[in-house]
């Protein structure tokens, strides 16, 4: 027993190794936006999808463009647009006909959707019969057409961006969508320094190679690896607060109640639960702590609290009604 313990603690630690690796390997491309590189892949190793929403001119496609190469992993680009339909993602059938028995028969083409990392750009430039089409893939991790069901290959994940300056043309994610996402991350300008360095490396004649660093067998693992790292049940219980202190029918904290709209879900605090174990085995260690949570929470929650018109005219947000709740909510060792 000790040594397959021993085993695994060497096993785990080579792969948090590797994690640490990789993110020098991504930031030979990436300056800067360390933060939002460990919650990608934070999204990742927790088996779940990010929303990124940031202004462009930001490499959001550059960044997970980087992340496919040092995880060796395929990679496939999708462009959202009005006119984008459901068969473009997923695929659809095509007449072929046998050159030796003549006969003609229905094929099916894989779209897109059959890659590991998707990169769904601008998402909510596309209606919403083909935002749906992402739905099943997500969740399910497989794809139907025409009454058959595809296996996706693992590990799979996707990460949808949209632009926060232009709404004219756009078709926002329906909250129910939103909720797919296990993170809605927020990605902001560099600092001064970043933004010199990333000036002297982006008009140069030098290009940095990314080395893959983790296969999807590592991923894989280590995604295995997340589930079975503790969480006290001291925390589960302030996670449980936390999510239904965010209802403003269950919760006794007037701040919800005056700016809220609707609350999150269960899958909030599965979520949290997940991304926070995630992190702690990102970081190498073996347990969750309050910190951990502290630090998944706005990301988890962003898009799962609704505040009301009266908060959108005041100008508060979700990020502000989780702070609130983090500071207010007591936990009980």
């Amino acid at each position: 027993m000790n040594n397959e313990l021993e085993e695994l603690q060497r096993e785990v630690t080579t792969l948090t190794k590797k994690l640490a690796a990789l993110k020098v390997e991504i930031a030979k491309v990436i300056i800067g936006q360390e933060e939002t590189v460990d919650q990608l892949l934070i999204a990742l190793l927790a088996r779940g999808h990010a929303l990124l929403e940031g202004v462009p001119g930001l490499a959001k496609t550059l960044m997970i463009r980087t992340l496919s190469q040092a995880i060796d992993l395929k990679f496939k680009r999708i462009q959202f647009t009005p006119d984008l339909m459901p068969s473009d993602i997923i695929g659809t059938e095509i007449l072929e006909e046998d050159h030796t028995t003549g006969k003609k028969s229905f094929e099916f083409k894989q779209g897109p959707i059959f890659s590991n990392i998707i990169l769904a750009d601008e998402i909510n430039r596309t209606p919403p019969k083909t935002q749906a089409a992402l739905l099943e893939a997500m969740q399910e991790f497989e794809v139907t057409y025409s009454g058959k069901t595809y296996t996706l290959e693992k590990p799979f994940f996707i990460l949808a961006t949209q632009n926060p300056i232009e709404q004219s043309g756009t078709f926002p994610l329906p909250e129910a969508q939103q909720d797919r996402f296990l993170f809605y991350i927020k990605i902001a300008y560099p600092t001064a320094q970043e933004e010199v360095a990333i000036l002297k490396a982006t008009t140069g004649g030098k290009l940095e190679k990314v080395n893959p660093i983790l296969s999807g067998k590592d991923i894989i693992k280590l995604q295995e690896f997340v589930r079975e790292v503790p969480i006290s049940d001291q925390l589960i219980a302030y996670v449980s607060a936390i999510v239904r202190a965010t209802r403003p029918e269950t919760t006794t904290n007037a701040y919800v109640k005056q700016w809220v709209g609707w609350g999150a879900g269960p899958r909030a605090g599965q979520a949290l639960i997940l991304t926070a174990k995630a992190r702690a085995l990102f970081q190498g260690r073996m347990a969750v702590t309050l910190e951990d949570l502290h630090n998944v929470a706005l990301p988890v929650l962003r898009h799962r609290i609704i505040v009301n018109f009266k908060a959108e005219a005041e100008g508060i947000t979700s990020d502000q009604v989780t702070k609130t709740l983090l500071k207010e909510t007591n936990f009980s060792k």
